[in-house]
């Protein structure tokens, strides 16, 4: 059967993303549009992970942990993983690698920590928008090593992308997938040995993917064969979030 999706959303811990994109609207909002399964991926950061984890339990969506990652190179890598323990450490790592520089609230946007009931518990000091520590190929090797993947995200953009700071994928990057955003032209000839997903890259609630983009799987958790390499879950187990 069809499973709707969107896999790449930023909750109010993203600085650049609206004050309205708390766990319970996003997942609220996500169910209101019929999506099965969803992960929020925020900049250099994982702190508001659990709060989803019960919140999508709840409506009946599947959780997906994840990230995405600005790279020494300044390229965003969304980042997924089975367990959320293992994308917790993941995100750590990343937000340990940041460069000291506080963010500044009333320039770049609040950077709220929640639970699972809306309430702020915390911030983040460091600017989440600067560059981690790592670049593009240790930021893949660091998501096996946590029993994750790594997905570059929206290739197609000028800014922040793969083609648009490098020009080209690296040819040893192990990486099946891609993610494309669909209001921008691609060169189907540089993307026709990869895997594509389409995400709304959400920063407000209305961006949200309707029900559009769909995976056929005979369960939810069919999810991790379809974006995992097959022998990272040989590796890893097969046990989900």
């Amino acid at each position: 059967m069809k499973y709707y999706y969107d896999l790449h959303i930023h909750s109010d811990l993203s600085p650049c993303a609206s004050e309205d994109m708390t766990p319970s609207n996003i997942v609220n909002m996500s169910y209101i549009k019929g999506l099965n399964i969803i992960s929020v991926t925020d900049h250099n950061t994982t702190e508001n992970l659990p709060s989803f984890l019960q919140l999508c339990d709840n409506r009946g969506i599947k959780f997906i942990p994840g990230i995405e990652v600005t790279t020494k190179e300044e390229v965003h890598a969304l980042c997924y993983f089975m367990k959320l323990d293992r994308a917790m450490d993941f995100g750590r790592l990343i937000y340990d690698s940041l460069p000291d520089i506080k963010n500044i609230p009333s320039i770049f946007g609040q950077q709220n920590i929640y639970n699972n009931k809306d309430e702020v518990t915390g911030t983040l000091d460091k600017l989440l928008l600067s560059a981690s520590g790592y670049s593009l190929e240790e930021v893949c090797s660091l998501a096996h090593k946590h029993c994750g993947t790594m997905i570059p995200a929206h290739i197609n953009k000028k800014s922040n992308s793969v083609l648009g700071i490098l020009g080209f994928i690296p040819p040893g990057l192990k990486i099946n997938f891609v993610e494309i955003h669909s209001k921008s032209e691609i060169n189907e000839k540089v993307i026709k040995k990869y895997n594509i997903i389409k995400n709304s890259d959400a920063h407000y609630l209305t961006d949200i993917s309707e029900a559009v983009n769909s995976i056929e799987l005979n369960n939810a958790d069919e999810i991790y064969k379809y974006l995992f390499i097959n022998s990272l879950l040989n590796d890893c187990g097969t046990e989900g979030s």
